[in-house]
């Protein structure tokens, strides 16, 4: 029988904006003006500005910053305290760094998993954590002006899964105005 297993989760999107206009995204996270985090999710908090050793987290996802380059990367490592998060050991990262065309938003979740982890993480974690990044990414085109090419779309378990946690229907998007539209 498996004791514990290793986890690694990488979401990447290419925004057609400079790494310095993208470095907000992650020197903004958990405060007043978060570009990146979504509004359909539990929010993210810190118990002081985002520094290293702030604690705080998500939902029932805790953590503490590890590590943070501003502009550049903040890296969280788990302090797992609620049963959802429990038998998870690792951290997220999330970076930003220079491509051709712009830059590269860059998530990385990395560590192992064990006892009740090993069947929460596939059936319960990583879809909600695979949508709300999904969703995270695309609140994070939208805040500079980038209008996401194919917008993320919850799956069906997603939507299941939402219902039982009590975390509601996605918010509408606001169409944008047209000239039709303003007349």
């Amino acid at each position: 029988m498996l004791a514990t297993m290793r986890i690694r989760n990488v979401h990447e999107r290419v925004l057609a904006v400079a790494p310095e206009d993208a470095a907000r995204l992650i020197d903004g996270l958990a405060g007043p003006d978060d570009l990146f985090w979504p509004a359909a999710w539990p929010a993210i908090a810190f118990d002081r500005p985002l520094a290293v050793d702030a604690e705080g987290g998500h939902g029932p996802i805790s953590y503490r910053v590890s590590a943070y380059e501003p502009g550049r990367r903040v890296e969280c490592t788990f302090t797992p305290r609620y049963w959802l998060a429990q038998g998870l050991e690792g951290c997220h990262v999330l970076s930003i760094r220079a491509v051709p065309d712009g830059c590269a938003l860059h998530h990385e979740l990395g560590g192992t998993i064990s006892k009740g982890m090993l069947w929460r993480w596939p059936l319960i974690v990583r879809p909600l954590h695979d949508a709300l990044i999904e969703d995270a990414f695309d609140s994070s085109a939208r805040a500079l002006g980038v209008v996401p090419e194919r917008p993320a779309a919850w799956s069906p378990w997603v939507r299941v899964l939402r219902w039982m946690f009590g975390l509601g229907r996605r918010p509408r998007q606001a169409r944008p105005m047209t000239p039709e539209r303003a007349a």
